[in-house]
């Protein structure tokens, strides 16, 4: 099974926000006839389709960890504890994949990473501190643009994206969907 996590904020008022990103992702990767469920044990929407697991966590993006967590460890992903201690350093790449925002990144690119640090993403950090390693899978969409030189970066990733950008942020999105 693969665990596809897009991260974002739940609540009406922040769809189709810059932070959001991870979630419209998901919407178009799990495509229109997707129909996410409210799974109260990860504290998540989900869906299921074709041996992946699509994941919004309704934690708020700075504890996206604990939805990710909840989530490797009801399906087993997560080697044992050892005693006292958990195996560090174990490598998730051909299992999660995480999709998120980036500020640094000019808007219509992405990066794809494997096994970095935050960069000072929140959301990427939570999921980092619950799982106990950073060897996972990364998608890293840019929303980064010149008006973003005259708006705080807190006021900035919450603004919502332009109608010509909806278009371009979908193109991007179905050009990371040819990679997973």
């Amino acid at each position: 099974m693969k665990i596809i996590v897009g991260l974002g904020n739940p609540g009406t008022e922040y769809d189709n926000t810059r932070h959001n990103v991870g979630f419209t992702a998901l919407d178009i990767l799990a495509g229109e006839s997707a129909k996410f469920r409210e799974n109260k044990k990860f504290k998540a929407l989900t869906y299921e389709d074709n041996g992946c697991l699509f994941v919004k966590p309704l934690t708020f993006m700075n504890n996206s960890g604990f939805s990710v967590r909840a989530v490797l460890d009801f399906y087993g992903l997560l080697p044992k504890s050892l005693g006292l201690f958990r195996k560090k350093e174990i490598d998730l790449s051909d299992i999660l994949t995480v999709i998120h925002d980036d500020l640094d990144i000019e808007f219509g690119k992405f990066k794809t990473t494997l096994s970095s640090r935050s960069a000072g993403h929140r959301g990427v950090e939570s999921i980092i501190n619950s799982l106990k390693t950073q060897n996972f899978r990364r998608f890293r969409i840019g929303i980064k643009s010149a008006e973003q030189e005259f708006i705080p970066a807190d006021k900035f990733v919450l603004a919502h994206f332009k109608a010509n950008e909806k278009e371009a942020l979908r193109e991007l999105i179905l050009n990371i969907k040819r990679e997973l």
